[in-house]
């Protein structure tokens, strides 16, 4: 089994930074192993994708939406993915999941289905 744990989610004004954190408890396989990435939940919306990266870290996908403004990495040393979120909007108000995946190479276009593990979510609220 695995645990997935957010944190840095918070308050902002429109404008500013956060840095969100996904840690990964161990499992049989290991962290660098894993796709992993990063969805959000709005009010009256769906879950929406919002960033992938793959199992050594060097291929990022974003949605068009947050494209420019948020970079996601890992560091498998520590097994935790980030996602860095500049010049936020009021958009970008949601609870924030990370998720694994089995695939080593996931996109925004990966299946709902393909993430099998899911973190319990990070508010983030941008005020306007």
């Amino acid at each position: 089994q695995v645990q997935l744990v957010e944190s840095g989610g918070g308050l902002v004004q429109a404008g500013g930074s956060l840095r969100l954190s996904c840690e990964a408890a161990s499992t049989g396989r290991t962290f660098s192993r894993f796709g992993m990435g990063w969805f959000r939940l709005a009010p009256g919306k769906g879950r929406e994708p919002v960033a992938t990266v793959s199992w050594n870290g060097v291929s990022p996908y974003y949605s068009d939406s947050v494209m420019g403004r948020f970079t996601i990495s890992r560091d498998n040393i520590k097994n935790t993915v980030y996602l860095q979120m500049n010049k936020l909007k009021s958009e970008d108000t949601a609870v924030y999941y990370c998720a694994r995946t089995t695939l080593l190479n996931p996109t925004i276009a990966t299946m709902r289905e393909a993430w099998s593990d899911w973190g319990q979510g990070t508010q983030v609220t941008v005020s306007s």
